[in-house]
């Protein structure tokens, strides 16, 4: 039997894969995307209903990366990404009984009932404390002891929440958020290094890191579509399971299911992006050390309501949503307000949010039926906006029991076999938010870092 050969064989279609696709189009290489469900784009879709446009995955992402504003730059010709205006960098914090803005200046921390005002003053001292020597040290040790407590409780605690909807004592800096992280290493402070970095030159690229929210107009699948577009729609096979890969000489074999055939294709490189549960089935020539190393990630299992009103009874939604820190003892984690910035989301006078529940520390609420979530919601949200009744027009349920990969003290042995596996197998990566961040921003210039090796080492 004839075995069709390849330059590259990338396993996963999600945003990671596309990206990776989407860079490699004009690069002469002959590449073959593989995928498991039957479209791109993994978890990312976008759904319009009832008037309604609302996301099934991820909400929205950020331009914290200059890779993220360049793909953006050459995908003018198939979708237009959307940057909301301002009004998006106001975010909200639960404390007691009501949303409380989040501080955005020296002002507005200063009369902020989110800290007290012990740690209000405790952060002058910030930039004279002495940078922590442990590596490992996790979130919630190093904030308690550079800001304290209430900036723990009511800032840090649902920022991860919102990120990662996870634990501050399980997630470990280092690994997690690199750049706080060598913010205190590398200048010694958070306040002043972060000072201090933005008084630094910038290349070309880092300038054009914004940081500002995106979307995609008409729902983040048109970033997706258009990916795939680019990518060339003939190098994809969707539907595609049970795929494995074999190392043979100096490339490899990748055996897989299609169209009802088991098949087989030679590949000089292969790339993973799938998640870290799915490599022991495709590396099963490893030990199974390894393969428990490679594995070992704790996800969070969440669910995500899409909650639409055709005519909103409740205050006027303003900026990007509101968090609910765990110390709060609330049932959802918080909500997005879509429809406040972001244009055609709901019909006119009305709302659309984004509301989650679960996370690590509140497993049980995820394994609640779907009439107990929509109770949940229902008190929830007439308690903290003050509805006078809930009837929404839309209210959609997504559960994801493994959404988010959380970067704990495990994270470093991970790290380690994904390297020495790579060193021992030249032209095999193992990519996808098992590692460099879980974001869409951290998917994108993980690709695009990708790409760029690739290129360099088919050139050569």
């Amino acid at each position: 039997m004839h075995t069709q050969q390849y330059d590259l064989v990338i396993i996963g279609a999600g945003l990671t894969g596309l990206t990776l696709a989407h860079y490699l189009r004009n690069s002469g290489m002959n590449v073959l995307i593989l995928e498991k469900k039957d479209r791109p784009g993994g978890v990312i879709h976008t759904r319009q209903e009832k008037g309604f446009t609302y996301e099934e995955g991820p909400n929205t992402g950020m331009v914290k990366y200059g890779e993220v504003a360049e793909l953006f730059e050459a995908m003018k010709a198939y979708g237009e990404p959307y940057i909301p205006d301002d009004s998006v960098k106001k975010r909200f914090i639960w404390k007691g009984r009501r949303w409380e803005a989040l501080p955005s200046g020296l002002v507005s921390g200063l009369t902020t009932p989110l800290f007290t005002w012990k740690d209000k003053f405790r952060l002058l001292g910030e930039p004279f404390r002495k940078a922590g020597r442990h590596r490992e040290e996790t979130l919630d040790q190093m904030v308690k002891r550079r800001m304290g407590r209430s900036f723990l409780n009511y800032a840090v605690d649902p920022f991860i929440l919102g990120v990662y909807a996870g634990d501050p004592s399980m997630i470990v800096p280092a690994y997690a958020l690199p750049r706080l992280y060598n913010l205190e290493q590398n200048y010694g402070s958070f306040i002043g290094g972060a000072l201090r970095k933005k008084m630094e030159k910038k290349s070309a690229l880092e300038q054009k890191a914004t940081k500002d929210v995106f979307s995609f107009r008409g729902g983040l699948y048109n970033l997706i579509q258009g990916l795939y577009r680019s990518a060339s729609p003939e190098r994809f096979r969707f539907n595609v399971e049970d795929t494995r890969v074999t190392p043979d000489g100096e490339g490899f074999q990748v055996h897989f299911n299609h169209q009802g055939t088991r098949q087989q294709v030679a590949a000089s490189r292969v790339v993973t992006t799938v998640g870290a549960y799915d490599l022991p089935d495709i590396f099963d020539f490893l030990s199974q050390q390894e393969l428990d190393r490679l594995s070992n990630l704790q996800y969070a299992r969440v669910i995500h309501a899409a909650v639409g009103f055709k005519q909103w009874k409740g205050p006027e939604l303003e900026g990007f949503g509101g968090l609910v820190p765990h110390i709060e003892n609330r049932d959802i984690l918080g909500a997005l307000f879509m429809s406040a910035f972001l244009p055609d989301r709901a019909p006119d006078n009305g709302a659309l949010l984004s509301v989650f529940l679960g996370g690590i520390r509140r497993e049980d609420i995820y394994h609640r039926s779907d009439d107990q979530i929509i109770e949940t919601i229902r008190k929830e949200l007439v308690d903290m906006f003050n509805l006078p009744d809930f009837n929404p027009d839309l209210l959609r349920i997504n559960r994801y029991s493994k959404a988010i990969p959380q970067y704990g003290k495990e994270s470093k042995t991970r790290f380690q076999t994904i390297q020495k596996v790579e060193n021992r197998y030249p032209g095999l990566t193992i990519a996808g938010n098992l590692r460099d961040g879980i974001g869409m921003a951290d998917r994108i210039k993980q690709a695009a870092d990708i790409a760029g090796q690739i290129k360099q080492n088919h050139a050569n």
